[in-house]
């Protein structure tokens, strides 16, 4: 619950924390929801929070980094997600178009290679929406607004 708590208090999803911090999505839901972790995870998150791993009482993640500071780490996380993001872009640029080029050389009866383009196109939007934050109950400061609504106080 601590580890909740200093990730909300900073403004962080989940997904933010464990891209700083170098664990997983689930090692922090499963740490969150006060399951044991490893020293080795504890001592992550100790350095991604700036605190003493005995005061945090959770293992802590991979170290990765550890020598930035929480913001920089934070920004160079989203820059990731963003390349992760231009990387899909490129690789649905470069196959759909094969794809009905291969469409036109077999069959211009039925263009089959629509479905994969929509089908794909939806996840690209979906993958897009997510990085960029354009969803607004997708990001770390609605889940703290709803936290500070719940228990009626600031975090």
């Amino acid at each position: 619950m601590l580890i909740q708590k200093l990730r909300l208090q900073r403004g962080w999803s989940q997904e933010q924390l464990a891209e700083v911090s170098g664990l997983s999505v689930r090692t922090i839901q499963r740490l969150e929801r006060g399951q044991p972790g490893s020293l080795e995870s504890m001592n992550a998150l100790a350095a991604v929070f700036e605190i003493d791993l005995d005061s945090l009482k959770e293992p802590a993640m991979d170290t990765t980094r550890s020598d930035l500071p929480p913001d920089e780490a934070l920004a160079l996380a989203h820059v990731r997600k963003v390349k992760g993001f231009y990387i899909h872009l490129s690789q649905y640029l470069i196959v759909i178009p094969m794809l009905f080029a291969i469409n036109y050389m077999t069959s211009t009866a039925y263009w089959w290679a629509v479905w994969p383009a929509l089908g794909w196109g939806v996840g690209i939007m979906a993958h897009g929406l997510s990085v960029f934050a354009a969803v607004p109950f997708l990001n770390g400061d609605w889940e703290r607004r709803q936290v500070e609504k719940h228990l009626g106080r600031k975090l």
